[in-house]
């Protein structure tokens, strides 16, 4: 039985057992998303782009570039905000069925859980090896952030905007986040992926996180270089695992993140493969 103290993280993130209740949404025959029923009624208003039917809502097949898909959805959302389906964020991503698949269209970040959109993003640990063992990079985030303000997350963390890979959004935020030069961010190295599918206030969350161990060496520092970060703290292992298991100082996603690298660090046990398998239960 995987440490229940470490299993409510998984739990937490995936706190939605069935889309029971929950309408597809679609473009062309590739499924990229649910609505909740109030947001297809919604949609009802604009027939010429949105359409229904027995296999759920789908945007118009005369909609058949991404370009005038991405457009049709933008001008869908001013009203749908108003309506307090969603916010806008003016910050655009990419519209996928699968992580590697085609982009299919384009839409703002805010809008992304209320369609049920699967969003992606990117996760650093922030590695300092020692003779005393294992250290971690980690920042104390905003107090003024909407989400888990104060909190502690990885050392570069962020969303991916339509039009980068992983690998560039990675160097983008640790520069802008982190103040970490380029040459010192490609040195990264890929670790794995985790998926998760959480129900929240602002809808469904489908996030992928692309995972990667970026060894900082001694003497380097990270700076905050935006409104993201407060400061950041070298965290022992020990200690930091010792936070994930007893208390809710870190976020609810990047516990995701650390429970992988103590698992792959040998720092905690996994007899049954339970807690490895929990960490993607989220889309492709």
């Amino acid at each position: 039985m995987p440490d229940p103290s470490l299993q409510r993280h998984i739990d937490a993130c995936n706190n939605i057992t069935s889309p029971a209740g929950l309408i597809p949404f679609r473009i062309g025959t590739a499924q990229v998303g649910w609505v909740d029923p109030d947001l297809a009624q919604a949609l009802t208003f604009r027939p010429r782009d949105f359409h229904f039917g027995a296999d759920g809502v789908a945007m118009a097949g005369r909609l058949r570039s991404p370009g005038a898909r991405s457009e049709a959805l933008a001008q869908a959302l001013p009203s749908l905000a108003a309506g307090a389906f969603l916010r806008i964020r003016r910050e655009l991503f990419d519209v996928r069925e699968t992580s590697n698949g085609p982009v299919l269209a384009t839409l703002d970040r805010g809008a992304l859980p209320a369609f049920g959109v699967m969003s992606q993003g990117v996760h650093v640990n922030g590695i300092v090896r020692r003779a005393d063992g294992l250290h971690l990079w980690m920042g104390v985030r905003s107090r003024d952030k909407a989400v888990a303000p104060g909190q502690l997350d990885n050392i570069v963390a962020g969303g991916i905007p339509a039009g980068l890979s992983p690998d560039e959004c990675l160097v983008k935020e640790a520069g802008e986040e982190a103040s970490l030069p380029p040459g010192l961010a490609v040195t990264a190295r890929r670790a794995g992926r985790i998926s998760y599918v959480m129900r929240n206030g602002e809808g469904l969350r489908r996030d992928v996180l692309h995972v990667y161990d970026l060894e900082i060496p001694d003497g380097v520092a990270p700076r905050p270089n935006d409104d993201e970060v407060e400061r950041f703290e070298l965290w022992p292992a020990a200690r930091l695992l010792d936070a994930v298991r007893r208390t809710d100082e870190v976020k609810f996603n990047v516990n995701l993140v650390l429970i992988d690298l103590f698992l792959r660090e040998g720092l905690i046990a996994d007899p049954d493969g339970r807690l490895r398998a929990g960490l993607d239960q989220g889309p492709d």
